[in-house]
């Protein structure tokens, strides 16, 4: 019966609620949902459903993975979810570790590293072909209110609405290839705080990072750039989109890193 009311609410073909709906609940799309649970399901026999001790059919992928994203993108405790999906806390906790641990380990090699050089050659192409010749992505930061911050950690934490946030700091790709993620740490309270502390720039620093050529205006340049809005600094690191500034504080200033 929970099953039957879960898949009517969001995964039926006329569902009750919309696809604006399950996005704003399940923090992505309702393809990318499916998408992850047909993986971990495939990689995990924990998420495939077997008979308990007792005979009956133990919980579904679906009711597994909609418990464990749940608690993810809201934050809360692991009994949130025991009224509708009849899963206990333990249970929810439990598919949350393994939730986690198959995310990491099927997309892992696509999606959580660094760019490689012919990703690196890829991004390049797109960038220019739209406009931007060197552009490998955009950064910018996210802040994500802490609910359940401790109180004794709310003043570390307190961000620019005066609630415990953590920041995220993303570098994403024309397709939504996110291949830099840093949380700001405490005291991280805006974008420029959490860039100072980020190593987006360690293996540029350490000589390690892929070297990368391009021409802008019949100039050979040997450094990348990411697209940004007006908070970052006017590094030569980054082009802000705003194609006609019109005031001083909009005008380029860049300064070599």
């Amino acid at each position: 019966m929970d099953e039957a009311r879960l898949m009517e609410d969001y995964f039926v073909e006329n569902p009750t609620y919309d696809d604006v709906i399950f996005r704003r609940r399940f923090r992505m799309r309702r393809p990318l949902f499916h998408r992850i649970v047909d993986a971990v399901s495939a990689n995990d026999v924990y998420f495939q459903r077997r008979p308990d001790a007792t005979g009956r059919q133990s919980l579904s992928p679906l009711q597994r993975c909609t418990g464990a994203m749940r608690v993810l993108a809201y934050g809360t405790s692991v009994d949130v979810v025991d009224e509708y999906l009849r899963m206990s806390g333990s249970t929810t906790r439990e598919a949350l570790i393994n939730f986690v641990n198959g995310v990491i380990s099927c997309f892992g090699d696509e999606y959580l590293r660094k760019p490689t050089k012919d990703d690196l050659a890829r991004l390049l192409h797109v960038g220019d072909q739209h406009g931007f010749p060197g552009m490998i992505g955009s950064i910018d930061c996210k802040h994500w209110q802490w609910k359940n911050c401790p109180s004794a950690w709310a003043g570390q934490y307190a961000g620019r609405s005066g609630k415990p946030t953590i920041v995220l700091e993303a570098v994403a790709s024309f397709d939504l290839w996110i291949w830099h993620a840093f949380f700001g740490t405490p005291g991280s309270l805006n974008d420029i705080n959490v860039l100072h502390r980020s190593p987006i720039f360690d293996d540029i620093l350490a000589g390690r990072a892929p070297k990368v050529t391009y021409v802008v205006n019949g100039r050979e340049n040997d450094r990348a750039y990411y697209l940004t809005d007006g908070i970052y600094p006017s590094w030569a690191a980054f082009v802000k989109s705003i194609t006609s500034p019109q005031i001083q504080k909009h005008l380029p200033n860049i300064k070599r890193v």
